[in-house]
């Protein structure tokens, strides 16, 4: 008593369901109002007829409680809300996307004007970029080339991205992240989150929302 029941969804994931009104088996529980007051330890049957007379239904929040916690609320507008949200997530998720850059301290110019290319490139394409300088041997020594390197290249490409991480020390390595100013990549993330909305109502239709 008190565990929810897992079941799958259509693409073989667990998906765990609370109990909800004449499911909740148990005699007594600990009921929380619509606006998170708390009620207080009640009967099943006073927290159902609660439920009744309040047009709500009765949630099991916290089944391994003892007694178990359960909610007074709208249990369809939850569900819509909270598949909303979890496609916001999924969309928000998708559209960061990080390329990575490595340089050695002792870059020559051909290769240094290549890198910054590419870096370009990924800002231009709505991107932030990770760029590391890999220290060898005896350069570990003198972490202020690297930061000089780093430094370098962010004003280089300053036009296009900021630096949204600073240079760091990360082991051998030195670290930095810049991210594409937001008028570069507006019209790159609108593409991505139109494909991402595209594939998040493939996999779950939208439902309306409950009266």
């Amino acid at each position: 008593m008190g565990q929810q029941t897992p079941h799958r969804s259509s693409r073989g994931e667990a998906i765990t369901e609370p109990r909800i009104n004449d499911r909740i088996r148990v005699p007594e529980v600990r009921l929380v109002g619509p606006e998170g007051e708390q009620v207080g330890i009640v009967p099943i049957g006073e927290a159902l007829r609660l439920a009744q007379d309040s047009e709500l239904d009765l949630v099991e929040v916290a089944p391994m409680a003892r007694p178990p916690v359960v909610k007074l609320m709208d249990y369809g507008k939850f569900k819509y809300e909270a598949a909303q949200k979890a496609r916001e997530a999924r969309r928000n998720q998708a559209l960061t996307v990080i390329k990575e850059m490595r340089l050695r301290l002792k870059i020559d110019p051909h290769d240094y004007e290549t890198k910054k290319g590419h870096v370009e490139r990924f800002l231009k394409g709505g991107d932030k970029v990770k760029i590391t300088v890999m220290f060898r041997g005896r350069e570990q020594s003198r972490p202020e080339m690297g930061y000089r390197l780093l430094q370098r290249l962010a004003t280089d490409v300053s036009e296009l991205g900021v630096v949204e991480s600073n240079p760091k020390q990360d082991g051998r390595n030195m670290v930095m992240v810049i991210a594409p100013h937001r008028n570069q990549a507006a019209t790159d993330t609108a593409r991505r989150s139109a494909k991402v909305e595209k594939q998040a109502a493939a996999e779950a239709p939208e439902q309306a929302p409950p009266a």
